[in-house]
């Protein structure tokens, strides 16, 4: 699993991404991950999630993300905001983590 940062000409992201090779034990992850929606959703706001996620280079993987619109990577004006959006996110998505770690990986 990685956490990870994203960030365009349209929007930012932050995601967790399961990355694992072994689709049973990603699944079991997301699965364990989703089980706790309501709580994900206490830490980081309204969020979005593919179970079946394709990446441009056709790997599969899990990935739940949250996402901000109207913001630039390539405009300053929106270099704070984009950053607030980041720190935000970043900070929920790893507080979740750490404090359900042990249930997530009991899989």
């Amino acid at each position: 699993m990685a956490f990870k940062f994203n960030a365009d000409n349209k929007k930012a992201e932050v995601s967790l991404d399961i990355e694992m090779k072994d689709e049973i034990f990603r699944n079991a992850y997301y699965e364990k991950i989703w089980s706790l929606e309501d709580i994900l959703k206490d830490f980081i706001g309204d969020f979005q999630k593919d179970e079946y996620f394709t990446l441009e280079n056709g790997k599969v993987i899990s990935k739940i993300w949250t996402e901000k619109h109207g913001i630039s990577i390539f405009n300053k004006n929106t270099w704070q905001e984009t950053f607030e959006f980041f720190v935000e996110k970043m900070d929920g998505f790893e507080r979740f983590y750490y404090e359900y770690e042990d249930f997530i990986k009991d899989v």
